[in-house]
């Protein structure tokens, strides 16, 4: 068993521990302290504790063990949710009616025939759940529902069909019109108090941007540093002409230092890379290479399959899956990393989606919600993250919250009730008229 596997059975053993904690915690809670104490309440309690069960661990598997795909709303309710409760039901009969008896009669130890019984049960859940529910690729019926078939192509959930790229990527159809090659890119990194990483995270990127002979200039924002950040800046555009900083001349905010960063590249496409190290120079080279396929923006995702984070704090992951849940759910997207700041856009998105209202870290969400609100073409890659090793986090998760149910609402409102006022389309109509 490779390391991979083995991290996703343990991951499945401990949302199934969690959900049979949920089962005993809920029927107690039912018949205990609600007084269901009689035959036939007691009854209704074990019902509604398993169901209730079944469906937080669904969502526990969904989101941790078995993440990205489709997050549409009637594929879940029509087809996911159903086939596991077939799963799980399929795996407790064959416990209860074949090897509870079978080692009963073999005279085999009560204890042991338990434990044996729950482990099986565990394995028939484990396997029907990995092939049939969560990696089972959207059926006919639930893609005519989902909307029209020539607008976007997800990679069925595990499996790599020929739509795919080479990383098994799910792959959104590029825009008709195609695109020019991009000629120069553009790196737009905010930085506050990073005197520890910006020297090396510079010099990383330029490395690897060099090698590849990929033309590029890095735009870093000194967000009013209060250490040496701007010092080393001064150093470092003096060391790489490719390098050079400007200071935000917006109020302090990780949002607004983007966004000065973005009215100043030079480039024909611009990505939006961390001052932390924490982003793979690697990966930009595998953005800037996809984009010229013909893609508005690029996407990555470390969630996806082939995807890594490393050292990502259990309390940032666990609310980071919420969240993207949350947005997966309510604008039926298959990306699963909307919150990450790390992303390519062309030139003519950021116009598209200007202008941007978020002052801090919800501009991560701002910008790729209103790119695919407004009809740019996207494409998704796995991608590795890793946690900072020098400095602190600038993300306070207290702070942020309304912040970014602020921006997904708002842009929510402006898919359904702007009659596509925003949308690419209407811009190309309007540059028309006014050229």
């Amino acid at each position: 068993m490779n390391k991979a596997s083995f991290a996703k059975i343990s991951k499945f053993l401990m949302g199934g521990g969690f959900a049979a904690l949920l089962n005993l915690s809920l029927i107690y809670g039912l018949i205990t302290l609600l007084g269901w104490d009689t035959p036939l309440l007691r009854n209704l309690a074990n019902l509604v504790a398993i169901e209730l069960s079944l469906i937080a661990s669904f969502f526990i598997y969904r989101i941790w063990v078995w993440p990205g795909g489709s997050w549409s709303p009637k594929r879940l309710l029509l087809e996911q949710l159903p086939l596991y409760h077939f799963s799980a039901g399929a795996a407790l009969l064959l416990r209860v009616l074949v090897i509870f008896p079978v080692l009963d009669r073999l005279g085999v130890n009560y204890l042991l025939n338990t434990l044996m019984g729950v482990a099986v049960g565990a394995t028939i859940n484990y396997v029907l759940s990995d092939r049939l529910v969560f990696n089972r690729p959207a059926s006919r019926s639930s893609q005519a529902l989902a909307g029209p078939r020539n607008s976007v192509i997800y990679r069925p959930e595990g499996l790599a069909p020929a739509a795919a790229d080479a990383t098994g990527a799910a792959v959104v159809a590029p825009t008709p019109l195609g695109a020019s090659i991009h000629d120069q890119l553009s790196i737009v990194m905010p930085a506050y108090n990073e005197e520890g990483s910006i020297v090396s995270t510079v010099e990383a990127i330029v490395e690897v941007l060099s090698a590849e002979r990929i033309a590029h200039e890095i735009l870093i924002v000194n967000d009013n540093s209060r250490d040496r950040t701007e010092s080393l800046l001064h150093e470092l555009s003096d060391r790489y002409q490719s390098v050079r900083y400007l200071n935000n001349y917006y109020p302090n905010g990780f949002g607004f230092a983007v966004r000065c960063g973005l009215e100043n590249f030079a480039g024909d496409a611009v990505a939006i890379v961390m001052a932390d190290c924490s982003d793979r120079p690697e990966d930009i080279v595998r953005y800037f290479y996809k984009l010229q396929e013909g893609y508005d923006c690029v996407f990555g995702s470390r969630f996806m399959k082939g995807g890594k984070v490393i050292d990502y704090p259990a309390h940032k992951l666990f609310i980071n899956r919420l969240a993207n849940l949350f947005i997966q759910v309510i604008f039926s997207l298959g990306f699963n990393d909307t919150t990450n700041a790390f992303k390519l856009y062309r030139r003519d998105v950021i116009e598209g989606i200007s202008p941007l209202i978020s002052h801090h870290f919800n501009l991560t969400v701002e910008m790729p919600l209103k790119a695919i609100s407004r009809g740019y073409s996207y494409t998704t890659m796995p991608i590795t993250w890793q946690n900072r090793k020098t400095g602190v986090s600038k993300l306070k998760i207290k702070e942020m919250g309304s912040r970014y149910l602020f921006v997904v609402l708002y842009i929510w409102l402006e898919r359904h009730l702007a009659r596509g006022d925003y949308h690419r389309s209407n811009r190309k109509k309007m540059a028309k008229i006014n050229g």
